[in-house]
């Protein structure tokens, strides 16, 4: 019996690891797909069980011997090694699939359902405009409320359709006559239209995955990507290093640390699972996924530190 609770232990290690992995590679390019995001809703959910299951048979096995449970210094601090590569590679998917998120994403939904394509539209009609600014109040764009007409055919053959479009953001102030590109569903023109200057369209419309898309976000995404992920792979060598090898594996075998961090892995699911099927999340949720990239190095770095003591 407790020969099967160790390997169990061992096992969803293993598993939980490939698993946290996968989920946040999908999660780096899910925002341009069409929501429910099935990939990294699955991928998760099995992490989640990994962890708890694994803290059950460490709270079984809380009374045994440590020293059956020994291993070289070498493997204990690789392992260690690789638990902090990957909270740095979480941390870094969940900030790039919050910046990176579509605003308007139930529309985009909508829109890609019925069969989203790119077009060129002008505005015809100009309802309302607001000035986006930055932190030191110069102005990055504009946001909209327009009526746009679009060709409906090849060459507009088949006519003009007029699309209302709610928060199109521009860089420039939209006027009458002004062209513009257009996201819209030809079967289905009373959805209205997406437009914003600053996303790759065309990726949005195809709805496949797509990390680092060729736009404003994107670029930005990819910096603060690899910050984040410079930074999380520099405190790891730091703490597997500095830490004795003995308490890593103590660490990785007590059940209280471990029920912590599987205790985060269950809080940072829930909290992103709304987002992930595409509903409203509560503001409990949204503060959980919000906080999610920072949350997940905050209690490895107390945790890490908390061994120094």
């Amino acid at each position: 019996m407790r020969s099967v609770l160790v390997w169990t232990v061992r096992l969803c290690a293993v598993a939980g690891w490939v698993a946290t992995a996968v989920a946040c590679t999908w999660l780096l390019g899910a925002t341009a797909m069409a929501r429910p995001w099935h990939g990294p809703l699955v991928w998760g959910a099995v992490a989640v069980g990994c962890a708890v299951v694994r803290v059950v048979a460490l709270w079984v096995l809380r009374d045994e011997p440590r020293d059956a449970l020994a291993r070289s210094g070498g493997w204990t601090k690789l392992r260690t090694g690789a638990v902090w590569l990957l909270v740095a590679f979480a941390s870094g998917s969940f900030f790039v699939a919050l910046l990176t998120s579509p605003n308007s994403g139930e529309k985009l939904d909508s829109l890609r359902d019925a069969g989203a394509e790119v077009g060129t539209a002008t505005v015809m009609e100009r309802l309302s405009v607001r000035k986006e600014l930055d932190d030191e109040g110069a102005v990055q764009g504009y946001v909209s409320r327009m009526v746009v007409s679009v060709a409906d055919g090849a060459d507009g053959a088949d006519g003009v359709e007029r699309l209302t479009v709610r928060g199109a953001y521009t860089y420039k102030k939209p006027r009458e006559g002004t062209r513009v590109d257009v996201l819209w569903a030809r079967s289905a023109p009373d959805l209205g239209g997406y437009v914003n200057e600053s996303k790759d369209l065309t990726t949005l419309a195809a709805g496949r995955w797509a990390a680092f898309q060729d736009d404003e976000l994107g670029d930005a995404s990819l910096m603060a990507f690899v910050v984040i992920g410079l930074f999380g792979a520099v405190l790891g060598p730091v703490f597997t290093l500095v830490n004795d090898a003995d308490d890593l594996q103590e660490m990785a075998w007590s059940a209280p640390a471990q029920t912590v961090f599987a205790v985060l892995a269950a809080a940072v699911y829930w909290g992103w699972r709304p987002l992930l099927l595409g509903q409203q999340p509560g503001l409990a949720e949204m503060l959980l996924a919000a906080g999610s990239f920072l949350l997940v190095l905050l209690v490895y770095l107390f945790m890490a530190a908390f061994r120094l003591r």
